[in-house]
């Protein structure tokens, strides 16, 4: 994990966490590279046991309530396939800005890539009881709220509002916990 306080404090436990791109760079405005992260999400639900409870991706990040058996390892291995696979759309692409982005602002100790897509960490914080994991879904939900993208949570496409509102999403959640 990254060079933070912020540490997964019982590797069996829900945690809410927040993937930022490097540098805050807008790759989530496209089609492609979104469903690049629900691929991936929903790979390791179907695959490694995620338990996700919630999650939204805006334009730079992504927050989400997650359990996995072995959290730390299983992030790390989300964002490292995830970021080949979003470098790898960008070169097809041709994206030379977002790459060059990605190049200039990777850590000067990152020396074994060209580009860094993530910020180091997630900022993991343990989700404890039901009204932590009550107040960090309505703190996903309302994100994209109060940045004025809609009016309503359940109108932000790529977030489990909807799951919550018992309307179809566009990835399954763990709601086995309400």
């Amino acid at each position: 994990m990254g060079r933070s306080r912020y540490r997964i404090s019982d590797k069996q436990a829900p945690h809410f966490l927040t993937c930022t791109l490097i540098n805050w760079i807008p790759l989530f405005t496209r089609p492609q590279t979104v469903e690049i992260i629900l691929n991936a999400l929903s790979y390791r639900q179907e695959h490694h046991g995620w338990l996700i409870y919630g999650y939204v991706i805006l334009e730079n990040h992504i927050h989400m309530i997650v359990q996995s058996e072995n959290l730390s390892e299983e992030l790390a291995r989300f964002k490292s396939y995830t970021a080949r696979q979003l470098i790898d759309y960008l070169m097809e692409c041709k994206a030379e800005r977002v790459l060059k982005q990605m190049a200039f602002f990777r850590k000067e100790h990152k020396r074994d890539r060209d580009f860094q897509c993530w910020e180091e960490g997630a900022h993991p914080q343990l989700v404890g009881n039901e009204d932590v994991l009550r107040q960090k879904l309505d703190y996903i939900h309302q994100n994209p709220v109060k940045r004025g993208y809609v009016d309503d949570p359940v109108h932000w496409r790529n977030s489990s509002a909807r799951n919550y509102a018992g309307l179809p999403g566009v990835m399954p959640v763990y709601t086995g916990w309400s």
